[in-house]
This record gives C-alpha cells, sequence and structure tokens, in this order.
C-alpha cells in the first residue's frame, strides 16, 4: 500500500493535482466558450474527488484535492500549462513517479483514473453546432488528446 508519506511535498504536488492535469489536457485540445470550459472543470473535479477504485493512494489523493476545493484553494496550485504538449509531459512524469514507488495494482488504477478524469471533461459539454444543433459530444480535438493522454500513460 502506497501513502503520501511515501512522496515527497513536490511530489505529492504533482501527483495530487494529476487527474485535474488530465482534464485540462482536454480543454487545452479544444478550447471552447466559458460555459463549456466551466462544464469540463466541474466534470473534472467531481472525477478527481470521486476515484473509481478504493487503492488508499487514490483516496489519498480524492482527499486532499476534495479538501483543497472545500477551502476554496486551487488544486492544480501554481500548475499554468501553455498547450497540451506541456500537459501530456506533466503526465508522463506523474507517471513515472507513481510507477516508481506505488504497487502495480495502484499504478495501474491510477492510469485508469486519469484517463476517466479526461474522459468525463471531454464528455462534459457539447462541441461546436448551433443552439445545440449539429453538435458533437466529443470533438476530433478532444478525441485526438484522449488517445495522447492514454498513450502517455500507457493505457491501451
Amino acid at each position: 500500500m502506497t501513502s503520501k508519506q511515501d512522496f515527497t511535498d513536490e511530489e505529492w504536488t504533482r501527483i495530487r493535482r494529476a487527474p485535474l492535469v488530465a482534464g485540462v489536457a482536454i480543454s487545452l485540445a479544444d478550447p471552447g466558450g466559458p460555459i463549456e470550459l466551466a462544464k469540463e472543470t466541474m466534470a473534472t473535479l467531481r472525477s478527481a474527488t470521486l476515484p473509481p477504485s478504493q487503492e488508499e493512494l487514490l483516496a489519498a489523493v480524492a482527499l486532499d484535492v476534495q479538501a483543497l476545493a472545500q477551502h476554496k484553494q486551487n488544486p492544480l496550485g501554481g500548475f499554468k500549462p501553455r498547450d497540451g504538449q506541456q500537459v501530456l509531459e506533466e503526465l508522463r512524469g506523474v507517471n513515472e513517479l507513481v510507477t516508481a514507488k506505488a504497487t502495480s495494482q495502484e499504478v495501474e488504477a491510477f492510469r485508469r483514473w486519469l484517463v476517466v478524469a479526461a474522459q468525463a471533461a471531454a464528455d462534459a459539454g457539447k462541441e461546436g453546432g448551433f443552439l445545440g444543433f449539429g453538435a458533437e459530444r466529443v470533438s476530433a480535438g478532444e478525441q485526438q488528446m484522449l488517445d495522447q493522454v492514454r498513450a502517455a500513460l500507457g493505457v491501451a
């Protein structure tokens, strides 16, 4: 079992924000308007506070994100990516941190969680169209970024 104490403060900050970074990847891939961004952000935050499994590492991350949100602190901290490539590099780096210190079961669960967070952001708002007509659930740009997130994390 891997816990917060297995990581330095800097490593933990990166791990804690990773589910949100995965959602940011989608927002950067196909920027929409403020309503779409709000929907994507809320979906990502919801996913970051409700991990899909009960591994200790995932639960600790979710509790930390939830505590920050309740105290009106930005769970992303100072992370302000310029583009999708910077986000993918961050996700690769976090994947390496978790892979080095967590159990194989936790690593797989953590990777899946990041993909779930990215997918939640992609599914949150419709892209394009006019007044909702002709819009698509996941744009081509978002789908391409989802594929890149999966590849960066080694998830098929």
